[in-house]
């Protein structure tokens, strides 16, 4: 589906998500090729779902996962160390 002529706003979301993949990922790292490429956004995709928090959702994650009060906190680098995953160890 086309956007509609002299509608900035029509795919404003989809500008938000490349903005996002750009200044949060792409900037950062030196893209081979396109299997590089495609490896890179399904690792920042997971990333984007499962663990970056959001403040529309009052600094929770999308998926949401079970909450341990207990044990030591566990560092999952994400992209190579370009982000970070923290969680509590079960």
């Amino acid at each position: 589906m086309r956007t509609p002529p002299r509608a900035p706003t029509a795919n404003s979301v989809a500008e938000r998500m490349v903005r996002t993949i750009r200044t949060e990922c792409l900037d950062y790292l030196i893209v081979i090729d396109e299997r590089h490429l495609r490896a890179v956004l399904a690792e920042f995709a997971d990333y984007y779902n499962r663990d970056r928090p959001r403040r529309s959702l009052w600094l929770k994650t999308m998926l949401p996962s079970p909450v341990f009060v207990r044990g030591r906190v566990v560092l999952r680098p994400v992209l190579g160390g370009l982000h970070h995953a923290y969680a509590r160890a079960a």
